[in-house]
C-alpha cells in the first residue's frame, strides 16, 4: 500500500459510518484520534480501534487520545478512572519533590493501563507549558507548575510512566502555550515576550525532554520569533526553535487544524503546516467535508517522518513493562498514599 498519508483524523461517533470506512480506506491516514464522543464502553472502544486500524490495513496504526487527567480526559467514569490534574503533582512537588515525581510516574502508568487494553497507544501528554500568572485558563491546572525545572521533572516522570505501560507520550504545546492570553480553540494567542525570556522559561522544559518520540505544536504567535505566523505554520519557529534551539527530533504533529487560531481554508492550513516543517497533520472533529478538503492536499508520510514513527515504536517497545493486575493494584495504593500524605 505504500506510506500512509501524513494526517491523523478523528471520527464522528462511537462507530464508523460506511462513508467513514470508505474514506479512511481510500486516504490511509497515519492514524486516528479519539474523543469523548467516540467512547461509550471499553468493549465499544476496543471495537472502534480495531475497525479504524482495519481501514488502513495496518495493525500498528497509531490511535491517539487526550487523557491528561483533571478536566481534559476523554475517557470518563464509570468505566475509567478519574486522574488528578497536572497541577496536583506540581503542588506536591513544592513540598516533596521525590514524592511528586514518583506520583506523576505512577499516575501515568495507571493511565496507560486504561488506554493500552483498548488499543489506544498514544496519549497527548505531557503538557510542558509553564504556568504564567494572568494567562488564559485554557492551560490553567493542565500545567504542572510555573517553574520550568519542575515542569521538566514531572513531565519526564509522566512520559516514563506512559512508556512503561506501552503508550507513546506527546510533548505539547511546543514551544510553549503557557503565556497565551487567548484560547487557541477560539482565537490566535499572541505572545509579546522576548526571545531571551522565552528561552529561559517556556522553551526550557521542551529542551529538557527533546529526546521524547512525539511532539505537538502550539497554535500561538510569538512576536519575537515569527512576526505574524503561529508556530504551527511558521518555518522559522519549527526550523530555528523547535528543531534548532530546543533540539526536538521526534515526530512533530500539529495541534488540531480545525481550531479557531488558524486562518484560511482547511486545505490552506494543511499546506501551510506541512510547508513550515510539521511531519503530520492532526484534524480531530470528524467533519467529513473538512477531512475531504485536507485529504485533497495531504502527501504521503515522508521517509524521515516514517523513521521518526519507527523510532517512537522502538522506544515504546523497549520501555514496556509486564505489570499484572496485582502490580497495578499496588501502584494504585502507592499513588493514593503519595497524594493523600499530609503536607508539612
Amino acid at each position: 500500500m505504500g506510506a500512509p498519508a501524513a494526517v491523523i483524523f478523528g471520527c464522528a461517533g462511537p462507530r464508523l459510518t460506511e462513508a467513514e470506512r470508505a474514506f479512511f480506506r481510500d486516504v490511509n491516514p497515519l492514524g486516528f484520534c479519539l474523543f469523548t464522543r467516540n467512547a461509550q464502553t471499553p468493549a465499544q472502544v476496543r471495537a472502534l480501534c480495531a475497525e479504524l486500524r482495519d481501514c488502513t490495513g495496518r495493525e500498528d496504526a497509531p490511535v491517539l487520545i487526550d487523557q491528561e487527567g483533571g478536566r481534559v480526559a476523554r475517557l470518563k467514569p464509570p468505566y475509567w478512572r478519574v486522574a488528578p490534574p497536572a497541577a496536583a503533582f506540581g503542588e506536591l512537588h513544592a513540598h516533596d519533590p521525590e514524592a511528586a515525581i514518583e506520583a506523576a510516574r505512577l499516575n501515568a502508568r495507571l493511565i496507560a493501563a486504561d488506554l493500552a487494553p483498548l488499543g489506544i497507544d498514544v496519549d497527548c501528554v505531557p503538557v510542558l507549558d509553564v504556568a504564567v500568572e494572568g494567562a488564559h485558563n485554557v492551560i490553567g491546572n493542565r500545567a504542572f507548575a510555573g517553574h520550568p525545572a519542575t515542569v521538566a521533572a514531572l513531565g519526564r516522570a509522566q512520559a516514563e510512566g506512559l512508556l512503561a505501560g506501552g503508550v507513546i507520550p506527546v510533548v505539547k504545546h511546543i514551544p510553549g502555550h503557557g503565556r497565551a492570553r487567548a484560547d487557541s480553540h477560539v482565537d490566535l494567542p499572541v505572545v509579546e515576550a522576548s526571545r531571551a525570556d522565552l528561552e529561559a522559561s517556556d522553551f526550557a522544559p521542551f529542551r529538557a525532554l527533546a529526546d521524547l518520540p512525539w511532539g505537538m505544536t502550539a497554535h500561538v504567535l510569538y512576536r519575537a520569533l515569527s512576526g505574524n505566523q503561529p508556530a504551527t505554520t511558521s518555518e522559522t519557529v519549527i526550523r530555528d526553535i523547535i528543531r534548532g534551539h530546543i533540539g526536538f527530533q521526534g515526530l512533530l504533529i500539529t495541534d488540531d487544524l480545525s481550531m479557531g487560531a488558524l486562518d484560511g481554508s482547511h486545505a490552506e492550513r494543511a499546506q501551510a503546516a506541512l510547508a513550515a516543517g510539521c511531519d503530520v497533520l492532526l484534524h480531530c472533529n470528524g467533519d467529513m467535508a473538512q477531512m475531504q478538503e485536507i485529504a485533497g492536499v495531504v502527501p504521503r508520510l515522508a521517509p524521515q517522518a516514517e523513521d521518526r514513527v519507527r523510532r517512537g515504536r522502538q522506544r515504546q517497545n523497549a520501555a514496556r513493562d509486564s505489570a499484572d493486575a496485582d502490580t497495578l493494584e499496588a501502584i494504585r495504593r502507592r499513588l493514593a498514599a503519595l497524594m493523600d500524605r499530609p503536607v508539612a
